[in-house]
């Protein structure tokens, strides 16, 4: 039996998509391991979203390559997004490589690791519920795609370029696929796309995400379902009523990405600081305890000390639950980038480090109000660090980018079974909470 060690680089939609490779290899026998030394085949699915994602994979197929000499005979697949912008230069970079998958073929894999020949698709592969799937994360939640691609123009952004317009899955088939989840014991699924809002506009479908999430709240055995990645303009009236349903997590992830007017416009993005502010009191008045999160770009070309007070002021009256920031990158290809890179790296460092700084300190506050509070914590299994801690999440705690809740290990084994528990909230830190098991 022939071993494949797959490691995935970049984003949870990614993920996903290693996950449906690891279902069709081992559909046809081949076995998954961990460690890359002891495979015969290794894939890389690789992210090529900005520079430094692209430093990464240059670094793994590096990798890889050593040890492929060292063992003599293992075979290298590179696949994902950079391979998928950059296949011709890539091949002439690494000819050892053995082959090259982009975005469009995952469900290929196995034809290509046999040495097959396929014909290549025309458009970037989205999987369904008759796909195979090998979760690779706790038992107890799941991601779930929802669409592929992109048909925003953002300046700033190569996913339209590496992925093409935007291209929805069907409603009856991510049911299908959220059934078949809760019935292997998911109790969180965590929606993802480079754009849920948009959910259903490329079949003409109005309130697409809407109507998704009222047929998806009817699965029995699920009770959170998490929406991530929204852009602001597309949240509806019939979207935030549709998000007060109980088993719908309150937790809002919009990308706003800045504030100052001029700059969002020359981001070619549509909603500017003023107009953020408004959206954000609208969310907090509808859905009380809702979590908003957002991405957002420092360093952009034009983007001078009094732009970028303005995103100062704007974190600080928004006060977030949850905050990342990325440095701008320029792409070949986007609109921005004959509009070059004028802003020094370090320049673009102090400013993200200024955002944080300032939200590290919002959130320690915000965090405060959870004191004392008995809440349901989806538990994910020990603390690696420490075993005497479990870790878990609340429901305004997305996997993977935000803090944790950390409970004190119970004197008897607790019900692995029913991973969401009642905790009572004991202490709180910046970002993490600490709490212990209530009867």
């Amino acid at each position: 039996m022939k071993t494949v060690a797959l490691i995935t680089f970049g984003c949870a939609k990614n993920l996903v998509d290693s996950e449906v490779m690891a279902g069709y290899l081992e559909q046809a026998g081949f076995a998954l391991v961990a460690d890359p030394k002891k495979a015969d085949i290794v894939i890389l699915n690789t992210c090529g979203f900005i520079q430094p994602s692209k430093a990464e994979a240059d670094e793994a197929i590096l990798e890889a390559l050593r040890r492929k000499r060292k063992s003599g005979s293992q075979k290298i697949v590179v696949t994902g997004c950079y391979a998928e912008r950059y296949k011709p230069v890539l091949k002439e970079k690494y000819p050892e490589v053995d082959a090259w998958i982009g975005v469009k073929d995952f469900d290929k894999i196995v034809s290509v690791i046999k040495g097959g020949l396929f014909s290549e698709s025309g458009q970037t592969f989205l999987y369904s519920d008759i796909s195979p799937r090998a979760i690779s994360t706790p038992s107890s939640w799941a991601y779930l795609k929802i669409s592929e691609g992109c048909s925003h123009q953002c300046a700033f952004c190569a996913i339209p370029l590496i992925k093409g317009a935007y291209q929805s899955r069907d409603i009856a088939s991510i049911v299908k696929e959220t059934e078949t989840l809760a019935c292997r014991g998911i109790k969180e699924i965590n929606l993802i796309s480079q754009d849920t809002t948009c959910f259903g506009t490329d079949r003409g479908l109005k309130n697409g995400l809407a109507r998704l999430l009222q047929k998806m709240t009817e699965t029995r055995g699920l009770d959170w379902i998490r929406v991530l990645y929204g852009y602001p303009e597309e949240i509806t009236d019939m979207l935030l009523e549709v998000m007060q349903d109980p088993k719908i997590c309150p937790y809002f992830d919009i990308p706003f990405q800045h504030a100052d007017t001029a700059l969002v416009r020359k981001m070619r993005r549509a909603m500017d600081g003023e107009r953020a502010l408004k959206l954000i009191k609208k969310i907090r008045q509808k859905i009380s305890d809702a979590a908003i999160r957002t991405s957002l770009l420092v360093g952009f070309p034009g983007e001078g000390r009094t732009e970028f007070q303005r995103l100062v002021r704007f974190v600080e009256e928004a006060r977030f639950d949850h905050l990342g920031v990325f440095t701008y990158s320029r792409e070949d290809g986007t609109s921005a980038y004959p509009l070059g890179d004028p802003i020094k790296e370090t320049v673009k460092q102090k400013r993200k480090n200024e955002i944080l700084e300032i939200q590290a300190a919002i959130s320690a506050e915000n965090l405060k109000k959870y004191l004392g509070r008995r809440l349901d914590v989806l538990i994910e299994g020990a603390f690696k660090d420490n075993s005497n801690l479990l870790v878990g999440r609340i429901r305004t705690q997305a996997p993977e980018v935000d803090g944790v809740v950390f409970v004190d290990m119970p004197g008897e084994a607790w019900d692995a079974r029913n991973p969401i528990q009642k905790v009572e909230i004991l202490t709180t830190d910046v970002y993490d909470l600490h709490g212990k098991f209530t009867r």
